[in-house]
């Protein structure tokens, strides 16, 4: 087989020092970096086939967006022995281009300043998840309790804010309330 002067696949993967890695939902945009940060490689790669490809590299510093999947992802090159970098979303400027995306993220994680999010453990996403779930159920039961006090309002009935304040009336008002029905309405 004739050589067509460009390299193999193979040993420009062992060349990359820096990956930058662009998060789809079916695919993976792959841009490859040597050590003094020239391009060597632009692929897309499906999640599978990506795992796969790193898997057979040496370790190397590989940046990404800290977006959903992330840390999943991040986990698994880390089990690989690559140097994950997780870049906070706030300083990924986004192009419309996924591929000009990657190279961002490889070019920005070789730049010493730059700040970075560790990638999180099973567990420290579980919590967060918790505190998350939380956090909303507090809201919701606030705004549930204001628009209660608002259509009790509306009927003449005035209750001061506080959740403690409305449980503290609320058999009243519910036996008032089943008082007022009569037997026709029951």
């Amino acid at each position: 087989m004739a050589s067509t002067g460009q390299p193999s696949r193979k040993r420009v993967l062992k060349e990359v020092a820096t990956i930058g890695l662009d998060l789809a939902k079916t695919s993976r945009h792959f841009v490859g970096l040597d050590a003094s940060g020239r391009v060597l490689t632009r692929r897309r790669y499906s999640k599978d086939k990506l795992a796969e490809i790193t898997a057979k590299m040496d370790p190397c510093r590989i940046g990404m967006e800290a977006c959903c999947g992330a840390h999943h992802l991040g986990r698994q090159l880390l089990g690989q022995g690559h140097d994950v970098r997780l870049m906070p979303p706030k300083y990924v400027k986004r192009d419309t281009n996924d591929t000009k995306d990657t190279e961002a993220c490889a070019e920005a994680c070789r730049r010493p300043t730059m700040r970075f999010v560790a990638v999180k453990s099973e567990a420290q996403l579980a919590m967060q998840s918790l505190h998350r779930h939380r956090s909303r159920l507090v809201g919701n039961s606030a705004q549930l309790v204001n628009q209660a006090r608002g259509f009790l309002l509306e009927r003449g009935i005035a209750i001061p804010q506080g959740k403690h304040r409305f449980a503290a009336r609320l058999p009243e008002i519910l036996e008032d309330a089943n008082n007022g029905l009569g037997d026709r309405e029951r």
